[in-house]
C-alpha cells in the first residue's frame, strides 16, 4: 500500500463529544507585527531625534552618540544617559 489511511486515526467519541467538537468556535490568531528596525536601533533613533530637537531649542548636554563620555572598564556598568532637560 503506497498511501496512509488517516480516516480512522481519531479516538472514539460519544455523540455528545462529536457535537461539541463540530460546534467549537476558535478565537482569531494574534498577529504580532514584524519591524524592519530592531528595538535597540529604534531606541537610539529616538534619542538622536530628541537630541537634535533639543539642540534646535538651545538645550545642551552630553550626547548619547559621543562615546568618549560613556567609556568604562570591562565589568563595570556603562554610565547612564541623562536627558538634556
Amino acid at each position: 500500500m503506497s498511501k496512509i489511511d488517516t480516516q480512522g486515526m481519531s479516538a472514539p467519541m460519544t455523540p455528545d463529544e462529536t457535537k461539541k467538537a463540530r460546534n467549537q468556535t476558535y478565537k482569531p490568531a494574534v498577529v504580532t507585527p514584524r519591524r524592519i528596525i530592531e528595538p535597540t536601533l529604534v531606541k537610539e533613533l529616538k534619542i538622536l531625534i530628541n537630541e537634535v530637537l533639543n539642540e534646535r531649542n538651545g538645550f545642551r548636554g552630553k550626547s548619547y552618540f559621543d562615546t568618549e563620555n560613556f567609556k568604562h572598564y570591562v565589568g563595570e556598568e556603562e554610565p547612564s544617559y541623562e536627558d538634556w532637560k
